[in-house]
């Protein structure tokens, strides 16, 4: 366990932190956080982390702001977004402008993330 790559994956549902953590578990050491907050702390104890996985929409900080100040102090980490929802001009301009690298959708397809994080590692 401690040499697979460590990927953390923020969602303030923990219904959706659980389903994360047991689709990919296996294959990855998988570091959750429950708000924006508690990901920026994980980032900074653990330094070795390789790409970080955030929901869109939660409370006192969106996904975007969270990347935002994470990629400020953390740069060389890549940061993907998930959401149920469409598509929006802001998800666009931040993979446009290299702030996020990946896009998926709720609910996500296992194997996309997968291969997503093999290209990414």
């Amino acid at each position: 366990m401690g040499n697979r790559t460590k990927i953390l994956y923020v969602d303030d549902e923990l219904i959706n932190l659980q389903l994360f953590d047991l689709n990919f578990n296996k294959s990855y050491n998988v570091l959750m956080a429950d708000n924006g907050f508690t990901g920026l702390e994980m980032l900074e104890s653990n330094t070795n982390i390789s790409v970080v996985i955030s929901d869109m929409k939660m409370p006192n900080m969106n996904g975007l702001e969270f990347i935002k100040r994470a990629k400020e102090k953390h740069p060389q980490k890549r940061y993907c977004i998930m959401t149920g929802f469409d598509m929006t001009d802001e998800i666009r301009e931040a993979l446009v402008n290299g702030l996020i690298v990946k896009y998926f959708r709720k609910p996500y397809n296992k194997n996309e993330i997968l291969v997503a994080l093999d290209e990414l590692i």
